[in-house]
């Protein structure tokens, strides 16, 4: 396994902020050379990147065979757009040593977990827009832009929306309470266009903390706009529970769930169907 870590420094990057890849390397012995990457972003409300959704998950799509990456994006104090600069700067490193990492640069699956859901969406439905290209590439044309592009989005009960149904930490920390605007901008079901990729999205019905009612919104706005999509409404379980069994329990011992625990295949199934060659 190849393992290597890059230091993130955007407009606004804080200490630590950083990209890490773990790339399965190529062998005589086995039959797949490029494989597609899971580019992962942890929740943690945007005030930090959570542990049990950054190794634990990166580990298990790797047991899966895919490439995996986990972007520890800045966190409050940090304010948009920090974070979203950075996970395009690591949608740029991938592409840049895909051929040196055998990684297929047509493959590459933003995913995000709860906050991170919202910056894997909000990047999935922004990549686009001049700011972006402008300040990574230093042009805003097609051709830079296309640099910037996920091929999959791939969401674990995330948030979405400002309004009814938010959950107000997360945005209090991206944004504050002030920007109306910024709110309206950043509240992703109202967001979507036809640049969002082909998206899998799971939750829980009884998800007390993100209602399942952000997952909800999304699709339905994918569905309005003719984007692939695949959605799992699990029954039972809180949030955060990453991959709902014991390897990713925390020390509360609220995170096994074992109705939940079929995502991972269901996402691999997926991520298998559209972009392994």
């Amino acid at each position: 396994m190849y393992y290597k870590e890059f230091a993130l420094n955007e407009e606004g990057s804080l200490e630590g902020a950083r990209l890490t890849v773990f790339i399965q390397e190529p062998s005589t012995e086995l039959y797949i050379s490029k494989r597609p990457l899971v580019l992962l972003c942890p929740g943690g409300g945007y005030e930090w990147t959570s542990d049990r959704e950054a190794e634990p998950l990166a580990f298990a799509f790797m047991a899966k065979g895919f490439n995996t990456a986990i972007l520890r994006y800045s966190c409050k104090p940090a304010k948009y757009p920090t974070a979203l600069l950075e996970l395009g700067r690591a949608m740029l490193i991938v592409r840049e040593h895909a051929a040196e990492w055998e990684v297929d640069p047509e493959a590459i699956i933003v995913q995000g977990a709860s906050a991170g859901g919202h910056l894997a969406a909000s990047y999935s439905c922004f990549w686009r827009e001049d700011f972006l290209s402008e300040k990574l590439l230093g042009e805003a044309t097609d051709a830079a832009k296309e640099k910037l592009r996920p091929n999959g989005l791939l969401l674990c009960y995330p948030v979405i929306t400002s309004g009814e149904y938010a959950h107000r930490g997360s945005f209090d920390a991206l944004v504050g309470k002030e920007d109306k605007k910024l709110l309206e901008k950043v509240s992703l079901e109202k967001q979507v266009s036809d640049a969002v990729p082909r998206t899998f999205i799971w939750h829980t019905f009884t998800d007390g903390s993100v209602p399942v009612e952000n997952s909800l919104l999304f699709a339905s706005a994918l569905k309005a706009h003719n984007i692939n999509t695949e959605l799992h409404i699990f029954c039972e379980g809180g949030h955060g529970l990453s991959l709902a069994n014991e390897i990713t329990e925390s020390p509360s011992r609220k995170e096994i769930v074992p109705s939940c625990q079929p995502w991972i295949d269901l996402a691999a199934t997926w991520l298998g169907s559209y972009f392994k060659k």
